[in-house]
């Protein structure tokens, strides 16, 4: 499993859906037109997401296992 997660600031996201373009894993889906989310099992926090995010709402964490 991968040591990092994507996480998404939702207070700032604004549901563009630039994240879910980029993920090659298809784990970012749009919740109820309202912010992006993040399927914790599929993400392998490669950080795609991240760098193409226009509002900066993304970073990788790493995981609590």
């Amino acid at each position: 499993m991968a040591k990092r997660l994507a996480n998404v600031n939702t207070d700032i996201c604004v549901a563009c859906g630039v994240c879910r373009l980029q993920c090659p894993r298809e784990a970012i889906s749009i919740y109820k037109g309202c912010y992006a989310l993040v399927n914790e099992e599929i993400c392998v926090g490669c950080g795609l997401c991240e760098k193409a995010c226009p509002a900066s709402a993304i970073n990788l964490k790493e995981r609590s296992i």
